[in-house]
């Protein structure tokens, strides 16, 4: 059975969706918890690397040490042409790894932000059937250099590198596609001092989320299983 290994950074961003599209191409997940001390292996021992948002920064290692080991794994998976997906966090470490700048933007881009593909997509193995617009949660303050060699996928009207890909097999996704409802209600209780800090309404979020989350479901099922064909 193939096997896909993902670097969870905090228990309330799992897979989720993703897990849900790997499983049912009967690919297994194996989880390092790096938020509760489980070592991040040097090199990958499995087919696939998923590596998960968080609220840590690229450029935070000093406080959280397994960010370095992170990057080397994330590098020498890319370098071995190994599928990689990274959301969130697990795309700016993959942006990061490929050598490109990791900065915070101007403002965070927290809520329901849509995003708008690039002519390349259309031709995507991942984003190919995907609509040319469409309206996922972010959820992030840093925003990534394009990586040299990497082909720009999707920006939003304050973020202009929302996905890429690099090589044929590694994706980086600053959005989310994989939220389901209880993970959603899981970060607003974890996250609640950043809304109130940031001076956002718990309800510009919650408010319609479930008709909300499907239509970014239907999305994101189709993504995901084409990376998970990426692997099998």
């Amino acid at each position: 059975m193939p096997t896909a290994v993902v670097l969870q950074h905090i228990a309330v961003e799992g897979p989720g969706a993703i897990g849900d599209a790997l499983a049912a191409r009967g690919i297994e997940l194996r989880t390092i918890r790096a938020y509760a001390g489980e070592p991040v292996p040097a090199r990958l021992d499995a087919e696939a690397l998923i590596v998960m948002g968080g609220p840590m920064g690229v450029y935070e290692a000093d406080r959280h040490p397994h960010l370095r080991d992170e990057l080397r794994l994330i590098e020498a998976t890319a370098a071995a042409g190994l599928p990689i997906l990274g959301t969130c966090l697990g795309s700016q470490l993959l942006a990061a790894a490929l050598g490109a700048r990791v900065y915070p933007n101007t403002r965070k881009e927290i809520g329901w932000y849509e995003v708008e593909l690039a002519a390349a997509a259309t031709q995507d193995a991942l984003l190919g059937n995907a609509p040319q617009r469409f309206t996922p949660v972010s959820w992030h303050g840093d925003i990534f250099e394009l990586p040299t060699g990497a082909v720009h996928l999707a920006r939003s009207a304050i973020t202009p590198h929302q996905a890429f890909r690099y090589g044929a097999h590694a994706y980086g996704l600053l959005f989310h596609l994989e939220l389901t409802r209880p993970h959603l209600d899981a970060w607003m209780t974890a996250f609640a001092d950043e809304l109130s800090a940031e001076g956002i309404a718990p309800q510009s979020i919650t408010d319609d989320a479930d008709r909300r989350l499907a239509a970014a479901a239907a999305v994101g099922s189709g993504v995901f299983d084409r990376f998970a064909a990426l692997i099998v």
